[in-house]
């Protein structure tokens, strides 16, 4: 039987494959209907459109064999129970992000973004090349799922705030919607991170149960509307350098499957992978514009001293999360390893060409 990974079914390309499992036999099968619950309000841009992309690819590649109902959080379960949900078979599958089942696996959360950590290319290539699939396997197999990358809203931006940050001090005792690494990072540097659903955000910021707010980048968060609230948009996204999201199936499922189907999930969520982040540099370059222009929103950069603080807290809370189990020890190993042997290339090939290009 044939591999089946990623780099796989991207290298067969998406006319090849279709042509490989649209075969007779394919359309003789009976369709089979599924559901998919996600973490996301209904079509946001960026996430949201991954899980409809998903699930609109595998009915094509299937010849309509498979049918995929997506359903925004809430529909048929809370954002925050993807997992249970998929794992449990209330659903067939999810879209959601992988952070938010770092309480019930503390490596979970290196599959959705690590402070300071992988940008979105170096990402892809530690699970694809480096030996992080594997253990992605390995670490969701008790939770009765299979992962997939599905998704990547791209390098992020550092959170909606009601008011400036002007030094560390400010940071201490507002409520940030921040999950994640991430969240942590903010919990020690003086602030309450929260665990807000998408959907809620705006109005939490409203209602001032939350001061601010991360999601992922303009692209996205202008669709929630944040900037009506929380005019200082701030940056770096130390906090979350990539925005991987995941696709899971439900591993009962996926054991019953057939090579070709999974062949056509895989090829699905991978494709998803690349081109959600394609379509993110657009959307954030355009919302950019929006925001800055139209809705009249101040971008800001962190002080050095709260970036400071940051790097120092994220070192603390990367070593300590090493510790809490033996997967995520090695989950950490595995991606520290990783970003040491290529940090010294993206210093002199990426960052190396912008500093050029802006001169």
């Amino acid at each position: 039987m044939t591999h089946i990974n990623r780099r796989n079914v991207v290298r067969a390309g998406g006319m090849g494959l279709i042509g490989a499992i649209s075969a007779p036999a394919v359309a003789r099968a009976q369709t089979r209907r599924w559901r998919m619950v996600t973490s996301w309000p209904k079509r946001l841009p960026g996430p949201g459109m991954s899980a409809e992309r998903v699930a609109e690819r595998i009915s094509a590649l299937s010849g309509g064999r498979i049918q995929i109902t997506v359903h925004a959080a809430g529909e048929v379960v809370p954002a925050f129970e993807v997992l249970d949900a998929v794992g449990s078979g209330v659903a067939d599958m999810g879209h959601t992000a992988a952070f938010y089942w770092q309480g019930k696996e503390p490596a979970a959360a290196f599959y959705t973004t690590v402070p300071f950590g992988l940008t979105p290319n170096e990402h892809v290539a530690w699970v694809d090349a480096g030996g992080g699939q594997a253990l992605w396997d390995e670490i969701y197999a008790p939770f009765g799922v299979k992962p997939f990358m599905g998704g990547n809203t791209g390098v992020c931006m550092g959170g909606w705030f009601r008011r400036e940050i002007n030094g560390l001090a400010d940071l201490r005792g507002l409520k940030i919607r921040s999950l994640g690494l991430g969240g942590e990072v903010f919990r020690r540097l003086g602030a309450t991170p929260q665990t807000t659903p998408p959907a809620e955000m705006l109005t939490s910021l409203q209602s001032g149960v939350i001061d601010g707010a991360e999601f992922v980048g303009p692209g996205s968060d202008i669709a929630l509307g944040l900037y009506r609230v929380a005019p200082f948009y701030y940056g770096p996204g130390f906090n979350k350098p990539n925005g991987t999201g995941e696709c899971i199936v439900s591993l009962k499922l996926w054991e019953t499957l057939d090579s070709e189907t999974k062949a056509i999930i895989a090829h699905a969520t991978a494709v998803e992978a690349n081109f959600a982040l394609s379509e993110m540099e657009r959307l954030n370059a355009e919302a950019l514009v929006a925001l800055t222009g139209q809705h009249r929103v101040q971008l800001r950069a962190f002080p050095g001293d709260v970036i400071a603080a940051a790097r120092k807290q994220a070192t603390e809370v990367l070593a300590e999360l090493g510790g809490r189990s033996d997967k995520a020890r090695r989950v950490h190993a595995s991606y520290t390893a990783f970003h040491e042997r290529t940090a010294p290339w993206s210093r002199i090939s990426l960052r190396a060409v912008l500093e050029a290009r802006e001169g």
